[in-house]
């Protein structure tokens, strides 16, 4: 893909992406390539490199928290991709969540800005909207005040939002998405959502809770990306979601797709606080992120449902159903030895 000013004189096709060897990330990164666009990709020195291996890309090492490595990153970028996150739901020191996503997103902003990026696509989340209250699926008119955040995850979300906000309106040329849950191949971590996939892929999930979730396949949230790109208004925010599943019904599809018998035990949640308690007390002492904590609980209090309808009717965006990124997601396990180590 090779673009031409006014007066004939190349413009450059390269694409940044963040986050690039993490899910998400890896998908946009995918896409920009399949696109024709020069794609450049931002690492951490630790990070795996499972999902960029063997890929045409051009791999910068930096970390978003140091804005030196930031600036060296987005010499020459026409496209930013923000979507790199700190995307953990407990940590030993839950404020380091919300400032390694507040600081990291106001550095990579402040150095596409003054590199003269064309246009910043930020991947924000779902996380930043308000659910407590909603009758219906929420859309991008309830923004949730950081002190209404449940968790430091959804707080550190909502705090870097603002910030692109703010930037926005200082002359930033950014567009805001907002993915709901995606699910599908590449989840190398896995995510909190990939590992209830692989826990009930198992038979290691007997029961559940009364709650719900927004799944979408996370190849369509790329595409929503590049959508924005293309379509999308400077400053405006726009969800990219799929279906709104019950948890319920989400265990009973992985079952089917797995072999499995689906639990049909419901828990009540309040005999679950104590359990979450001494799991997050044990994870303190072995650094491995607990499977149920405290803030999980009472997110699931609410239904996360939300509605896609904006970014279909302005971006064109167009969903497939969440099975399908069931299946992926299912598939890309099995193949990876996820499902064997159990």
């Amino acid at each position: 893909m090779r673009h031409f000013d006014d007066r004939g004189t190349e413009i450059s096709d390269s694409i940044l992406v963040t986050g690039a060897s993490g899910f998400l990330g890896s998908s946009v990164m995918r896409q920009a390539l399949e696109r024709g666009f020069r794609v450049r990709v931002l690492v951490r020195a630790s990070s795996p490199r499972t999902n960029v291996e063997g890929l045409p890309v051009e791999l910068v090492e930096g970390d978003l928290r140091d804005a030196a490595s930031m600036t060296r990153a987005m010499a020459g970028v026409r496209y930013l991709f923000h979507v790199a996150a700190d995307y953990r739901l407990w940590a030993p020191d839950p404020e380091e969540i919300v400032r390694n996503n507040r600081i990291g997103t106001v550095n990579v902003m402040e150095a596409a800005r003054a590199a003269g990026v064309e246009r910043v696509i930020y991947t924000s989340s779902v996380a930043t909207l308000r659910v407590a209250g909603a009758t219906a699926p929420v859309d991008e008119t309830a923004p949730l005040a950081a002190d209404e955040a449940i968790g430091a995850y959804k707080r550190s979300k909502v705090v870097a939002e603002r910030e692109v906000e703010r930037m926005i309106a200082e002359g930033l040329p950014a567009v805001i998405v907002n993915p709901s849950t995606p699910i599908g191949p590449r989840d190398v971590k896995p995510t909190p959502t990939g590992r209830v996939i692989v826990e009930a892929a198992t038979g290691k999930i007997p029961a559940f809770v009364d709650t719900g979730l927004n799944l979408v396949h996370v190849d369509d949230v790329a595409t929503g990306h590049f959508l924005a790109l293309e379509c999308g208004r400077i400053g405006e925010r726009y969800i990219l979601g799929g279906e709104d599943v019950p948890l319920r019904q989400m265990l009973r599809d992985i079952a089917d797709m797995s072999n499995r018998r689906a639990p049909t035990i419901e828990l009540p949640r309040w005999p679950l606080y104590p359990v979450a308690r001494i799991a997050e007390t044990i994870a303190r002492f072995t650094g491995k992120e607990p499977f149920v904590t405290v803030d999980a609980l009472k997110m699931s209090r609410y239904r996360m449902f939300f509605t896609s309808a904006k970014a279909q009717r302005e971006l064109g965006y167009a969903p497939r159903p969440y099975q399908e990124g069931l299946r992926d997601a299912l598939a890309w396990f099995r193949q990876a030895g996820y499902l064997d180590r159990r």
